[in-house]
């Protein structure tokens, strides 16, 4: 997967509670046999008001937020039925990070295993954030991982936590099986124990 070092770009906002997986990824996108074209379905029916009619209010949709690598997000975002789709969805609308005070479990599992990073902060610094997002003027947003901090266009900093071993696997663009060959050298030599101390099972 795509490593995270240094991500700057736009931010968005998308501040309601319990922003569930159907409403990221709607269920008639989830036909494919492969990933290609989710980032077209990613918030379907919130950015359409039916075929070729984008609704020009939804934040995605306007100019200032149109390329936005970074959202804002409500509490409990990724909510519902355990769709993989909507994180692809996500990464190919161009989003790498989500910032807010809570995620659904399997979601976050689902965004560390594809290279989308998941911050979560108090409330109060999660609702400066949004402000900021929510201002075309100064919606640019710099996230370091290495150094784990969000910079805003103004200068301020907030710095936040991440688990050591997530931090590390993202900033290497490992998923799960990368995480695995991570350990090839001591998998094989217990492979070679193993067969030397029970030879029949060769």
């Amino acid at each position: 997967m795509q490593p995270f070092t240094i991500v700057t770009g736009p931010a968005a906002g998308l501040p309601g509670a319990n922003i569930d997986t159907d409403v990221i990824m709607p269920k008639q996108f989830l036909k494919g046999i492969d990933r290609a074209g989710l980032g077209e379905a990613v918030f379907h029916d919130l950015r359409h008001a039916g075929p070729g009619r984008p609704r020009p209010d939804f934040v995605l949709n306007r100019p200032e937020w149109r390329e936005a690598r970074i959202l804002v997000v409500g509490p409990n975002f990724g909510c519902g039925s355990s769709r993989e789709h909507a994180v692809w969805g996500l990464l190919q609308c161009g989003i790498r990070a989500l910032v807010g005070t809570s995620f659904a479990g399997i979601f976050a599992d689902n965004a560390a295993n594809n290279g989308l990073l998941l911050i979560e902060l108090a409330p109060g610094a999660v609702a400066e954030l949004a402000a900021r997002a929510a201002d075309p003027a100064g919606n640019r947003m710099t996230i370091d991982l290495p150094a784990q901090t969000i910079t805003t266009a103004d200068g301020a900093v907030q710095h936040f936590d991440i688990p050591a071993r997530r931090k590390d696997h993202l900033v290497r663009g490992l998923d799960a099986i990368g995480a695995t060959l991570d350990h090839a050298d001591a998998i094989r030599a217990f492979q070679a124990r193993h067969l030397a101390a029970q030879p029949w099972l060769a």
